[in-house]
């Protein structure tokens, strides 16, 4: 198959390696097609089906890609576009593999979970062009592409937060998500600015070579940029302590949303942070004092502890489940928290990037479990969901493979990726931060199982009114939850690609 892929490059251009992103963009545009031709009210099974299509070409054309070695040493290398400012590289398709994958699931449940709204056609759209700023920003390879597809990815899900405008809630998350989003960007490229003057330049490789070769005078200048931008992820990965924003805006946005904001907006965060740090700011160049893999050690430990302490005194499932998602960003900060100068850094760097892949397949299905509940009225609390296996059985399985694959518990795929992940941070010799790791982990096991016991245990409060079976809220929840189930057997093939791209980097 590479030799296929190589004789395809020698007759294709360059910017073909993009075209996951481009099919995800071109997608967005023929929605808002549909909405201008179409005059009345869009059929929402076109619009739904649009998306989820190009959605799902986009991933196929990804894992094609990827499975071909496209942008990998066995077939070239990397393949850097306009000046450098973007490549496309294994770990970049990687993580574009989620986005996407992520992108269609939330697509297909919004055709029933939209049903009776107005303005599906832009609903749709945004999503794609946020998928598009996502996909980007996993091949950013300039500190300048970087900035514009970070804010590609966010200036639509701003909107998408607030889609429900005639709910307070919606509106109100929404609100402060731009608010808190607009000052992070100012804090991200000042960070930008200050690099840019101490290095001279914002191509990631140009940027280390700069600060190997000596830049002890503006040290501090250096430090306080990579702090900036320190803080600048941390705000997209809803890390401690910018993290207030996940909660608000999870609970407040459309549950597909949340579904699309806390996997692919938080995979496409941790790729730019991964390939910035590795890149533009290599272990044996950065200034003697500028300690980055500190910072993200203190991060790690306290982002991982406060969001399960915290979802473990939530009542609403959705707001547990958002900081669930924080404590779970806290486990994916060890791929940047165990590095070390020689270390198995690109063991531990796959193993991180292995977990978020499951954590796409099980988070996904878990917000869109709570789309499937928004959708038959039940309530919001641990109480509400009492007796829900007897009126939804097939839907409370999915939920428990999700909650106990949230947990780590075997034999689940969420069981494999923390173990890898753990195993990994040993071996760099952290095993601090696998030991955190781990009681959080059994922490988490706490408020992931009164789900489970609410739904299978517990008697019912009232009598649920589940009158419908929305086939795409269905078809989403129980394709994550197969994927779920199925990257169990298929971990060492998802371990070993992830590994092979992340050794890549250094």
């Amino acid at each position: 198959m590479s030799v296929l892929l190589q004789t395809a490059e020698a007759t294709t251009p360059m910017w073909s390696a993009l075209a996951p992103a481009i099919v995800l963009a071109l997608t967005g545009l023929v929605l808002l097609g549909i909405d201008t031709v179409w005059s009345d009210d869009p059929n929402n099974t076109v619009l739904a089906g649009t998306a989820a299509g190009g959605s799902l070409l986009a991933f196929g054309i990804t894992a094609w890609f990827l499975v071909a070695g496209t942008g990998q040493p066995q077939t070239g290398g990397a393949i850097s576009l306009y000046g450098e400012s973007l490549v496309v590289d294994g770990m970049s398709l990687f993580f574009t593999l989620i986005t996407t994958i992520v992108t269609a699931m939330v697509a297909v449940a919004a055709y029933d979970y939209l049903d009776g709204h107005e303005h599906r056609a832009e609903f749709y759209s945004m999503v794609l062009f946020a998928a598009t700023g996502m996909a980007t920003m996993a091949t950013a390879n300039s500190l300048a592409t970087a900035f514009v597809s970070l804010e590609l990815a966010s200036l639509p899900s701003y909107a998408l937060v607030a889609y429900l405008r005639k709910n307070r809630g919606s509106v109100e998350a929404g609100l402060k998500y731009l608010l808190i989003g607009s000052v992070s960007s100012a804090v991200f490229v000042f960070g930008i600015s200050l690099i840019y003057a101490a290095s001279g330049s914002l191509i990631f490789a140009d940027v280390a070579s700069a600060l190997g070769s000596g830049v002890s005078e503006m040290t501090g200048v250096v430090g306080l940029g990579v702090l900036m931008i320190v803080g600048g992820m941390a705000f997209k990965t809803a890390s401690v302590p910018f993290h207030f924003w996940a909660p608000e805006a999870y609970e407040g946005a459309p549950a597909p949303i949340s579904a699309f904001l806390s996997s692919a907006s938080k995979a496409a965060g941790f790729a730019l942070a991964f390939r910035v740090f590795v890149e533009a700011f290599p272990l044996g160049a950065i200034p003697a004092g500028v300690d980055w893999v500190l910072a993200f050690q203190v991060l790690a430990v306290v982002t991982m502890t406060l969001g399960n302490f915290a979802a473990a005194t939530q009542e609403n499932v959705k707001r547990m489940l958002a900081y669930s998602s924080i404590g779970h960003a806290g486990y994916a900060l060890i791929g940047l928290a165990a590095l070390t100068a020689g270390g198995p850094n690109g063991d531990v760097l796959g193993a991180s990037m292995a977990h978020l892949l499951v954590y796409g397949f099980m988070n996904t299905g878990a917000f869109l479990f709570i789309a499937l509940v928004e959708h038959w009225g039940v309530g919001r609390t641990f109480e509400d969901y009492n007796g829900l296996a007897s009126a939804a059985p097939v839907a409370a399985v999915a939920m428990t493979v999700f909650m106990f694959s949230l947990a780590g518990l075997p034999p689940f795929g969420g069981f494999l990726s923390k173990y890898a992940l753990f195993y990994s941070a040993i071996e760099s010799g952290f095993w601090w931060l696998a030991a955190v790791g781990a009681v959080n982990s059994a922490l988490s096991l706490f408020y992931y199982s009164r789900v489970v016991k609410a739904m299978w245990i517990e008697e019912p409060s009232g009598t649920f009114e589940i009158q419908s079976r929305p086939v795409g809220l269905y078809a989403a929840v129980l394709f994550a939850g197969l994927g779920t189930l199925l990257l169990l057997p298929a971990f060492g093939p998802v371990i070993e690609t992830a590994q092979t791209v992340a050794a890549a980097l250094f």
